[in-house]
C-alpha cells in the first residue's frame, strides 16, 4: 500500500492499521448470505481480476426477532453503523467477470479511466445511472432520518475494489422457477413481483441437503438471470453500502443482488507475482483483512455460506481453487480457458482460495511408487463402540451433504488427492511429497476418522510467500522451503495443515480472536499425524521426536514471551466478551491489524501446551477418543474456547480432574499473559528430553539419526542449546538433570 493511500485511509477512517483491531462491519444480523456465485476474468496484463459476483440472502436472525419493533429496527441499525464507521477490514480472493452481455452492459455503465478510479478511491456515491440520489458519501448515513429517508442499508465488507454497478436479480424469469413459489402466476404489480422474488431465493436457499445438486443448478441459472433495477450503493474505505429506495427492511429488500467490479494490482487480498520458473501467477496469500479485496462479502465467521465459481483466463494457465470437484477446463474461444468450481459445505468466505499460474500436475511416475503408496494408505479406524454410535446420531449444523452421514465416506482413509508446482520442482515434489501425501492423510484418518473435505490439491506457491503453509477447503498451499527439508520437515508441515480440514476449517473459531483453536490443535496434533505416518520408527524413537519437539516449541514460546506485548500473549484477548456481536451482527477481531501479530506463534505454542497439558491429565487414548467425539459433535459448526472444554471435562473421570475446570483453564492458561509457571510441566519437558538424548541407544537402520537429530548428549549438539542462555544456569540445569 502506498503512502497516499495510507494517508488517506488514515484521514478516512482514523484507524491505524499498523496498531487497532479489525472491523468488521457487514450487518449479518439483519442479512445473511448463504451462497455466492462469482463469474470472473484473470487479466495478468492489467494484473486486474474483473467480473461480478451474484449473492442470495436470507434474512437475519436479528430482524426475525425484532421485525415487530417496526422501523425502530432499522433505525437502530443506522445508528450503530455510523457508530462504527471508522472501522472495517477486508480480505478477497481474485474474481472474473461472467457472460459477454454482462461485460457490454457493465462497460456501458462504467464512466471509465480516471473518473471510474475516483470513484473507488473516495467515499463517494453511486446510483448507477442515477448520479446524484440518495447518500453522498458513506459518512453521511447518519443523516437520512435528516431527509425523511429511513431506507434499510445493506453493508458488506469491501476494500481495494472498484464496484461499477450494483443490481437486483430478476430470479422469477428463470425457466422452471416456478416450482419454488406457491403462486402460479409470474406477473403482477410491481410490489408484488419483488415479494415473489424474495420468496423464490428463500425457498431455494433452503432446500434439504438430498436436493444440493437442484439447488447448485437453480442458482447457476438465477445468477445469469437479467437484470431488474439498479441498486444505490456508496464504497467507504473498508465497506460497500447498498440501498433501494423506498425499501425500509431487510425482509422487503432484494435477496438476490449482482454486483460488477474489478480488483486492483495493489489490492491486499491476492499477490501478484512470478513463480520459481519465471511464469507469472496471482494467489490468496492468507493476508490480514481476508478476501474483501477480492470480492465483496460478509467477513463475520457467522456467515456460513457456500459458493460457486467460474473463472476464465488465458490457456497457458492453471485455476486451483478451493471447490469440491477437480475442474476441468472449457475452452471458450481460441486461447481462452473456463474453470468452474463448487462447495456444498457452509463455510467463512474468508476460507476462500483461489491461485492462477502456470503450475504443472505432478504425477507418479513409477510403478514403485505407487506399490508405496497402496501399503500405507491401509490404516484403519481405531473406533470403540462409542464411535460407532456418535455417527447413528444426527449432525448438530445446518442441512447440507455431509461426509460424516456418508457410509462410503467413513471407510474412505485416504481422499483423491494432486500435487501442482512450477515446473522446476517437480523433481523435488515426486520425490517427497507424493509418497507423503497418503501416508499423512491415512495417519490423519486414524486419529481423528472421517475426512470432512472430498478431496485435496496440494500447490507449490511461490517463493514470496510469507508462511510454510495454508490450509483452505479442498486445498492446501505449500512453501518451496519444506522441499529440501526432506521428508521430516515436509511430512509434519504436511500434517499440520491436514489437520486444519478439522480444526480450522470443518470446526471454525466462532470468534477470530481464539486462533489457538486452530493452530493449537493443528501443532498438537500435527505430532500425532506424523507419528502415526512413520511406521518404520520405534515407539521409543517417536517418543524422543516428540520429546525434543516439545523442547524447541518451549524455548521458542518463552523467547516469544519475553520479547513481546503483554497484550498479545492472551489466547482470549476478549475475555467474557468473546463471541459477543453488535445488534447488527458488526464486531472486531482484537489486535487483528497488529502488524506484530503476523509474525507471533503464541496462538500455536501456548495453545499446544495446553493441549499436552490435558492429554497427560487424560491419558492419551482416552484424550484422543475424546478429539474424535468432539469432532463429530461440532464439524460444521462454530465453537468458542468453552465448547471444547466443557465436553472435555465432562469425559475426565472424578479422580482424574484434580483441580480442572473451565474456569481455572481460563484464568491460568487463556485469559493472561506470559506462560503457566505450575501446570505447564516444562522442567518434565525438559528433564525428559535431556535424559532421553543422553540415554545410549542402538541407532536402528544403521546408525540412522532419528528425525535428523543426533542421538549425542545435548551439549554437543550444534543449535540446541540448554533452557537458559546464561552459563551459570546451563551448569545448574545440568546439574539437576544429573541428579533427576
Amino acid at each position: 500500500m502506498n503512502m497516499e493511500n495510507a494517508q488517506q485511509m488514515n484521514t478516512e477512517t482514523h484507524l491505524d492499521p499498523m496498531k487497532d483491531d479489525l472491523p468488521l462491519m457487514a450487518n449479518t444480523s439483519y442479512m445473511l448470505v448463504k451462497h455466492y456465485v462469482l463469474d470472473l476474468d484473470v487479466d495478468f496484463k492489467s494484473k486486474v481480476v474483473e467480473g461480478s459476483i451474484v449473492l442470495f440472502f436470507e434474512t437475519g436472525s436479528q430482524y426475525r426477532k425484532t421485525s415487530s419493533a417496526g422501523k425502530e429496527c432499522c433505525q437502530s441499525q443506522f445508528d450503530e453503523t455510523c457508530k462504527m464507521r471508522a472501522s472495517e477490514p477486508c480480505h478477497i480472493p481474485m474474481i472474473n467477470v461472467s457472460t459477454c452481455s454482462s461485460k457490454t452492459e457493465c462497460n456501458d455503465f462504467a464512466v471509465s479511466g480516471k473518473e471510474e478510479e475516483a470513484t473507488s478511491d473516495e467515499n463517494s456515491n453511486h446510483s448507477n445511472n442515477e448520479q446524484a440520489s440518495g447518500i453522498s458519501s458513506s459518512k453521511d448515513c447518519c443523516d437520512l432520518e435528516d431527509r425523511g429517508n429511513k431506507d434499510f442499508l445493506l453493508v458488506l465488507d469491501c476494500c481495494d475494489l472498484s464496484v461499477l454497478k450494483v443490481e437486483e436479480v430478476d430470479v422469477a424469469a428463470v425457466s422452471g422457477i416456478e416450482k419454488f413459489t406457491r403462486s402460479a402466476k409470474l406477473t403482477g404489480v410491481s410490489k408484488e413481483l419483488e415479494n415473489l422474488r424474495n420468496r423464490i431465493v428463500r425457498e431455494l436457499v433452503t432446500l434439504p441437503a438430498d436436493r444440493w445438486k437442484e439447488q447448485l443448478y437453480y442458482f447457476t441459472h438465477c445468477s445469469q438471470a437479467p437484470g431488474c433495477g439498479e441498486l444505490l450503493f456508496s464504497t467507504g474505505t473498508w465497506s460497500l453500502e447498498i440501498r433501494k429506495s423506498g425499501i425500509q427492511t431487510p425482509a422487503d429488500f432484494p435477496h438476490a443482488i449482482r454486483i460488477w467490479y474489478k480488483t486492483k494490482p495493489e489490492g491486499r487480498s491476492v499477490t501478484w507475482t512470478t513463480d520459481q520458473s519465471g511464469r507469472p501467477c496471482v494467489y490468496t496469500m492468507g493476508s490480514p483483512i481476508n478476501n474483501r479485496a477480492l470480492f465483496p462479502c460478509q467477513e463475520p465467521p457467522i456467515a456460513l455460506s457456500t459458493w460457486q465459481a467460474s473463472v476464465r483466463t488465458a490457456a497457458d494457465f492453471v485455476v486451483l481453487m478451493s471447490g469440491e470437484n477437480s475442474a476441468e477446463p472449457v475452452q471458450l474461444q481460441e486461447g481462452i480457458l473456463s474453470w468452474y468450481y463448487y462447495v456444498s459445505m457452509p463455510m467463512p468466505a474468508s476460507t476462500f482460495t483461489i491461485a492462477v499460474g502456470c503450475w504443472q500436475e505432478v504425477k507418479q511416475q513409477s510403478f514403485k511408487q505407487k506399490a508405496a503408496i497402496g501399503t500405507n494408505t491401509e490404516f484403519s479406524l481405531p473406533s470403540s463402540q462409542t464411535d460407532l454410535r456418535w455417527h447413528e446420531e444426527i449432525c448438530g449444523h445446518v442441512e447440507y451433504p455431509c461426509r460424516f452421514q456418508n457410509p462410503a465416506a467413513r471407510l474412505q482413509a485416504v481422499i483423491p488427492y494432486r500435487v501442482f508446482a512450477p515446473w522446476c520442482l517437480m523433481e523435488s515434489c515426486e520425490k517427497y511429497l507424493l509418497q507423503l501425501i497418503p501416508q499423512c492423510l491415512s495417519a490423519a484418518y486414524a486419529t481423528l476418522g472421517t475426512h470432512p473435505f472430498s478431496r485435496l490439491d496440494v500447490l507449490i506457491v511461490p517463493s514470496n510467500f510469507s508462511s510454510l503453509g495454508m490450509a483452505s477447503p479442498h486445498i492446501i498451499f505449500l512453501s518451496q522451503s519444506v522441499l529440501p527439508g526432506g521428508s521430516h520437515l515436509c511430512g509434519t508441515r504436511l500434517c499440520h495443515e491436514i489437520a486444519h480440514a478439522w480444526f480450522g476449517l470443518a470446526i471454525g473459531a466462532r470468534d477470530w480472536t481464539e486462533e489457538w483453536l486452530s493452530e493449537g490443535f493443528a501443532t498438537f496434533l500435527e505430532d500425532i499425524f506424523w507419528a502415526r505416518a512413520q511406521q518404520q520408527l520405534s515407539h521409543d524413537e517417536i517418543k524422543g521426536q516428540q520429546e525434543l519437539k516439545a523442547l524447541l516449541r518451549w524455548r521458542r514460546l518463552r523467547d516469544e514471551v519475553q520479547n513481546s506485548e503483554e497484550e498479545l500473549q492472551v489466547l482470549r484477548p476478549k475475555k467474557e466478551s468473546t463471541g459477543e456481536l453488535s445488534e447488527s451482527g458488526a464486531s472486531v477481531v482484537k489486535y487483528g491489524l497488529k502488524a506484530e501479530k503476523i509474525f507471533m506463534q503464541v496462538h500455536y505454542l501456548k495453545g499446544y501446551f495446553l493441549l499436552r497439558s490435558l492429554a497427560r491429565t487424560i491419558g492419551e487414548v482416552s484424550y484422543l477418543a475424546s478429539l474424535r467425539k468432539f469432532v463429530f459433535k461440532f464439524h460444521g459448526q462454530l465453537v468458542l474456547s468453552q465448547d471444547f472444554l466443557t465436553m472435555l471435562l465432562e469425559d475426565i473421570p472424578k479422580q482424574k480432574q484434580s483441580e480442572l475446570t473451565v474456569e481455572s483453564i481460563f484464568q491460568n492458561w487463556l485469559d493472561t499473559s506470559g506462560i503457566p509457571k505450575e501446570r505447564c510441566s516444562i522442567p518434565l519437558i525438559i528433564l525428559e528430553t535431556f535424559l532421553w538424548i543422553s540415554t545410549p541407544k542402538a541407532p536402528a537402520g544403521g546408525g540412522r539419526d532419528v528425525e535428523g537429530v543426533s542421538a549425542r548428549p545435548a551439549s554437543e549438539q550444534r543449535g540446541h542449546k540448554m533452557d537458559s542462555d546464561k552459563p551459570e544456569d546451563q551448569k545448574k540445569q545440568q546439574k539437576e538433570i544429573e541428579a533427576g
